[in-house]
């Protein structure tokens, strides 16, 4: 199993762009760009943490378990 970022789904829903997030959340476009396009390889506290309170979501909301092979 992996995580992976749902972020472009809580986005899209709410018409937010990856540019609007990153300034809510006080992060580099780039940061969110990879959540966004789920390409991180590594997901930092910080950020996460950034992200939920910016958007007033749970960690849940933004990540997700699947299979190796999805």
């Amino acid at each position: 199993m992996r995580a992976k970022s749902t972020l472009k789904n809580v986005l899209d829903e709410r018409g937010l762009s990856i540019s609007k997030c990153a300034e809510m959340a006080g992060l580099k476009k780039e940061t969110v760009r990879r959540l966004y396009n789920d390409t991180t390889m590594q997901y930092q506290r910080d950020t996460l943490g950034a992200l939920c309170k910016a958007l007033d979501v749970e960690i849940s909301d933004i990540l997700t378990l699947v299979e190796n092979d999805e």
